[in-house]
């Protein structure tokens, strides 16, 4: 288990330990990006019963107060990622927000309300195909379907060979997306069919510029966490540093060769925000 006494880890990256640096220097200044999945966590066949790590939550309520903002950026909708974080109520946490739906939703810790736009209207349309159409491509046995509210997720990871299931489906539900006005947004096992326009690299960019913020952290663990990794890119040529964490995996490999740390998934997340913690004092 980590403890404070956990040494806080070294970026491989010169932009990174600028970065890292830029947020020891001026905490109160610099905004904390997590994925929720993979990253806060751990990966389960079931994402129903995927829960935050058990240290993810007292790990976050002892930085939060130290700097200007923890967000959350998951494609889950709002309320599923609160929950399962088990994030409301929790003391420490005033300064956290949760992005779902890439962005599209925003939970604010401070009055525990939701904030969102109109659904597209395409969104329901693919909900009422889908079932027909994946009997019509002949959709692996053991591919299910998770109704996210604002976005539609199909998973292979149950499928005999799930990888195999993966690569079958990627092009026919990209056709069928395309249709009605949506993109899809692979994963590690899954495709999600939701709305263009909103990634997690646009809610995290807005977010530090809501903010101000003059420094950024973000880590993720999959495809879906590139666009954050492209928007710390664009911050640090714009002057702002900024930090890019791997939760590291098996199963992806892109976001290791663009991270300036990785650490070994939701439990070394958690290690590297409590030796920031202590860091910060």
């Amino acid at each position: 288990m980590a403890s404070h006494a956990d040494p806080l880890p070294t970026p491989t990256t010169p932009a990174g330990r600028a970065g890292l640096d830029a947020i020891l220097a001026g905490p109160g200044h610099a905004v904390i990006g997590l994925d929720f999945d993979g990253t806060l966590a751990p990966i389960v066949a079931d994402p129903e019963q995927a829960r935050a790590h058990p240290d993810a939550v007292p790990a976050l309520a002892a930085l939060a107060p130290k700097v200007a903002s923890v967000a959350v950026v998951t494609g889950r909708p709002a309320a599923v990622a609160v929950e399962h974080g088990g994030f409301a109520g929790v003391p420490g946490l005033e300064h956290l927000v949760v992005l779902g739906h890439y962005g599209a939703e925003r939970w604010d810790a401070r009055t525990g309300t939701v904030s969102a736009p109109a659904p597209h209207p395409g969104v329901a349309t693919v909900r009422a195909e889908l079932p027909g159409f994946l009997d019509t491509v002949g959709a692996w046995q053991g591919t299910w379907i998770e109704e996210k509210g604002r976005a539609i997720a199909i998973h292979t990871r149950r499928a005999a060979d799930p990888q195999a299931a993966f690569e079958a489906l990627r092009e026919p539900l990209t056709e069928l997306a395309g249709r009605h006005g949506l993109i899809v947004e692979p994963g590690r096992m899954v495709l999600e069919l939701r709305p263009p326009g909103m990634d997690k690299g646009v809610a995290l960019l807005a977010h530090v510029r809501e903010t101000a913020a003059e420094a950024v952290l973000y880590a993720g663990d999959d495809l879906g966490d590139l666009p954050a990794f492209a928007a710390v890119d664009k911050l640090r040529a714009e002057g702002i540093p900024g930090l890019l964490v791997c939760s590291g995996s098996a199963e992806v490999a892109e976001l290791a060769e663009r991270a300036d740390l990785v650490v070994d998934g939701p439990a070394g997340v958690v290690q590297l925000l409590r030796a920031l913690t202590a860091r910060l004092g």
